[in-house]
């Protein structure tokens, strides 16, 4: 008997994982790799090499970013939505379960635990959208929801099985504990940026000026301060990565400005077919602002691979950054 486990590589799915392994099926383990999400250290392979289970990594392609452009099931409290979010996940899983001949599917939903999606009818409607009815088993709250095709067709023993509920992470970090993986999974904080109302400022101000939005655009959403002039997008560097990125990042077309000399931030305005001479006076002055020229005029250089020139301007002031900034 195959299971396909859902790994996050967070303390839920984690557990979920092992308590299915401990009953001696077979598992193989899928983690989506989503732009939206906050991820420093890869908590899933690390995870999968130590219960010694094959690992898919999915990267999330275009038509995620249709699922945040137009959820059918709403958002969040921010940009996120999270019903839709688990429906796009419940399917691609059931596809790779086909592929890898797994018979259901394992998550680390606690019920109650999350307000928008692991509620009971939320539980039941992913199901029914993902067309996997009675076939995703939730180890951690199993016994307090009806029993699937897995427990029916004695696949996996209920009884062995838990009933966690609610916001409380106590049981699953006495559950970490007894199982030697008190080291092994991230804290409760990070996760989905579509949550965070900066983060959902932003990807909300790209949806609307943008027809067509690729990773590549959401990835730079994550780095530096981001400033709107009419179509233009001025995003600055706040550290040396951050300046390593936007360049790595930015397209050709794209300017990038510089004060030589001093301690300067990286700015970028994505470019159209015309430059603005307002929007590139805007990103200068943004540039000297954050820059440590600390002078009253500063010259900033600026270009593409094509062409480069430099432009002499007053830092901009407080209320004109704000007034920009998404």
């Amino acid at each position: 008997m195959k299971a396909l486990a859902l790994l996050s590589g967070g303390l839920d799915s984690i557990l979920a994982t092992k308590l299915v392994l401990d009953q001696g099926i077979e598992v193989v383990a899928v983690y989506f790799v989503l732009p939206v999400v906050a991820e420093k250290e890869d908590y899933a392979s690390k995870t999968a090499k130590r219960f010694g289970i094959p690992l898919i990594r999915v990267e999330a392609g275009d038509e995620y970013l249709d699922v945040i452009r137009n959820p059918k099931y709403g958002y969040g409290s921010g940009m996120n939505p999270c019903i839709d979010c688990r429906i796009y996940m419940l399917r691609e899983a059931k596809r790779i379960a086909r592929e890898v001949g797994a018979e259901f599917i394992v998550t680390g939903d606690v019920l109650g635990e999350r307000p928008m999606s692991q509620y009971r009818k939320a539980l039941t409607l992913e199901e029914k959208e993902a067309e996997l009815e009675n076939l995703i088993l939730r180890p951690l709250s199993a016994k307090l929801l009806p029993e699937t095709i897995p427990e029916r067709e004695e696949w996996v023993d209920r009884s062995k099985l838990l009933a966690i509920s609610g916001k409380s992470r106590k049981p699953q970090i006495a559950l970490a504990e007894k199982f030697g993986l008190q080291d092994e999974y991230p804290s409760p904080s990070g996760g989905c940026l579509l949550t965070y109302k900066e983060f959902a400022s932003k990807i909300r101000d790209l949806f609307e000026h943008r027809e067509t939005v690729t990773n590549r655009d959401v990835l730079l959403l994550r780095i530096g301060r981001h400033f709107r002039f009419k179509e233009y997008k001025i995003i600055v560097g706040r550290n040396e990565a951050e300046n390593k990125l936007l360049l790595d990042l930015k397209n050709p077309a794209d300017y990038a400005f510089e004060v030589p000399g001093c301690g300067s931030p990286i700015t970028i305005l994505e470019c159209f077919e015309t430059k603005s001479k307002e929007a590139i006076e805007l990103a200068a002055k943004l540039t000297a602002r954050y820059s440590d020229a600390g002078a009253e005029e500063v010259l900033v250089e600026y270009g593409n691979e094509e062409r480069k020139k430099s432009i002499i301007v007053s830092p901009l002031d407080e209320d004109e950054v704000n007034r920009l900034r998404i």
